[in-house]
């Protein structure tokens, strides 16, 4: 489940790039996921397992599968990536048929979404350790996360931030009556005003609720003094936001983690966790966010972004 800012960066690849295809669980996505195979790359070594890839419909899951088929391929499987298949309760399904073997999932989704529990644990590693640990218990795995997480967050211009000495969400009560604008559910939904009342006693908050209008178009029109945001949203990777820690961990965490089926996880053994988690490890906040924004605001395909991104750490 993603809301309007995420299906909104979807619309621009697709009209931007002129080469989405709807998948569902089936061909491979030109926009993004380009049909990568392992013919591209590195020959293909006979006994390592053909793997089929799946990522959701949204760029930045259309980045992370390039990223993994890629790595993958240097070391010789037969990769064959399935892009744009659908939401997480689409690509769970899709998994647990068999028609994909691994996808990259956000360790909270997976907790609320996929297992229906109430909210992420108390930490990232506690999130990720209590998602794995359902997941082992239907028949997959989680290899390792990755160090950015994709969460729910509030950012401010960059000149608010300064003018104001803004670095945490809490910082937000030094300035007196201000607006903040979100997607209508923001004002009932427990991570959002109701939230930040409770773990940071912000009562002087005036919400504006988004109607045809970005987060970032919102805060550059000065329509809004902060902005409930994704932590990875292109525009970050501008300069002209700054992202408030959540030091209460309201938003809680969407570290990425790829799911793995287990009869791959086991036949794969350690080159292949090695090789997945190699790729993970490089993944910060601002590798992401500068992928993204290559992405959808530049408009330059993910599978060139995602190539580079491999050469320049040596991860191809």
């Amino acid at each position: 489940m993603k809301p309007s800012w995420r299906r909104l960066l979807g619309l621009l690849v697709v009209m931007s790039a002129l080469v989405l295809a709807v998948v569902g669980c089936g061909g491979d996505d030109e926009a993004a996921g380009e049909g990568t195979t392992s013919a591209d790359t590195a020959d293909v070594t006979s006994d390592k397992p053909t793997i089929v890839i799946g990522t959701k419909n949204f760029p930045e899951q259309f980045i992370l599968g390039e990223l993994y088929a890629q790595a993958l391929e240097a070391k010789g499987y037969d990769v064959t990536l399935k892009s744009n298949i659908g939401s997480t309760e689409i690509i769970d399904k899709a998994l647990t048929s068999g028609k994909i073997d691994l996808y990259p999932e956000y360790t909270g989704t997976a907790l609320t979404v996929v297992f229906g529990a109430q909210g992420s644990a108390e930490s990232a590693e506690a999130t990720y350790e209590a998602a794995k640990e359902k997941y082992e218990a239907r028949g997959q795995t989680l290899f390792a996360m990755t160090p950015f997480s994709d969460s729910d967050a509030i950012a401010v211009r960059k000149s608010t931030a300064e003018e104001n000495g803004l670095t945490s969400v809490g910082d937000l009560k030094t300035l007196g009556t201000f607006k903040l604008g979100g997607q209508p559910e923001f004002r009932t939904r427990a991570q959002g005003l109701p939230g930040l009342r409770r773990n940071y006693g912000l009562t002087n908050v005036k919400f504006v609720p988004f109607a045809g209008i970005s987060p970032y178009e919102a805060l550059d029109q000065e329509k809004v003094d902060a902005a409930a945001i994704f932590s990875t949203d292109p525009p970050l990777g501008t300069g002209k936001y700054v992202v408030l820690e959540d030091p209460e961990a309201q938003f809680g965490f969407q570290n990425v983690a790829p799911v793995v089926d287990r009869e791959l996880a086991d036949r794969g053994g350690d080159e292949l966790r090695e090789t997945i988690d190699a790729v993970s490890e490089m993944l910060t906040d601002e590798a992401i966010i500068a992928m993204n924004k290559a992405v959808v605001l530049d408009q330059r395909p993910a599978k060139e972004v995602a190539r580079e991104f491999l050469e320049a750490n040596q991860l191809t």
